[in-house]
């Protein structure tokens, strides 16, 4: 069975109050695999007929931004996960869903639960709470602690190369293009034309790599990861930029023009230096 319609069976499982609690996720890439989970709590949570690209609530933007409360992303913490993250994560699904029906996790690499962690979060998985539902990923699911392993519900998602790799460019384009306008002095404008326009003309591809781009901005002001060309900035400096790609991903879904928005995001980000 494809990927696509492994997800589908879930959004079906959940429409019919059959979708378990807690799944882990055998893959090939927890890139994927984790915007395929997004994918989903956008299919389950939405109050209208869900549609790519549809403008009659801002949930899926909300998403995209990884700034839904109801929706929690955890990822190892250096080497590990650890038994603080699992214990926010319970605190902050103490209290019921905002804006959505369900309060979704999802756990990256869950293999590397440290012993204090992987206890702390059994005895999660073990009193769930009402319209909680979890994902644990991992790439190899006989690294996972048994007693994890034994009360998840077993799936693999497996994903061609050329899936992966299209994952990755976005990654690497939003990687360069922030090096691009966070180090050079090359005139940013025509940086945009020529080479981020001529080669991802498409908006949806624009899109791909803004939200990449915003996912590394927020892991550098979360303190998680940084690449060179965010070593510089504060914190302030940091929220400003997160505060400019959410404001273009919300236009640029409004239909503006895209070369515009392009130009506008630099001007602004430009004034941050006067």
């Amino acid at each position: 069975m494809a990927v696509t319609e492994k997800i589908d069976t879930l959004v079906n499982l959940y429409h019919n109050d059959k979708l378990s609690h807690v799944y882990l996720i055998e893959t090939n890439s927890i890139s994927q695999a984790t915007n395929d989970i997004l994918n989903l709590s956008k299919k389950i949570n939405c109050e209208n007929e869900y549609e790519i690209n549809c403008h009659k609530c801002n949930l899926c933007n909300l998403i995209n931004q990884n700034f839904l409360p109801s929706l929690i992303i955890i990822e190892p913490d250096g080497n590990n996960i650890k038994k603080e993250q699992v214990i926010d994560l319970k605190k902050r699904f103490s209290y019921k869903a905002l804006y959505t029906k369900n309060n979704i996790y999802i756990l990256k690499e869950a293999d590397k639960l440290n012993l204090t962690a992987a206890n702390t979060m059994l005895k999660f998985i073990e009193e769930p709470g009402e319209n909680i539902y979890g994902f644990l990923l991992t790439r190899n699911i006989n690294n996972v602690i048994p007693t994890i392993k034994s009360r998840c519900e077993l799936l693999s998602l497996q994903y061609e190369d050329n899936q992966i790799n299209d994952i990755d460019e976005y990654k690497k384009v939003a990687i360069d293009y922030i090096s691009k306008i966070e180090l050079e002095n090359s005139p940013k404008i025509m940086y945009n034309r020529n080479v981020i326009l001529n080669n991802y003309c498409e908006k949806e591809n624009i899109i791909r790599i803004f939200q990449e781009m915003l996912k590394i901005y927020f892991e550098a002001y979360s303190q998680n990861k940084k690449i060179l060309a965010l070593n510089k900035l504060t914190k302030v400096e940091l929220q400003k930029r997160i505060n400019l790609i959410i404001k273009f991903l919300s236009d640029i879904d409004s239909n503006a023009n895209v070369e515009l928005l392009l130009d506008r995001f630099v001007i602004e980000l430009s004034d941050d230096y006067d």
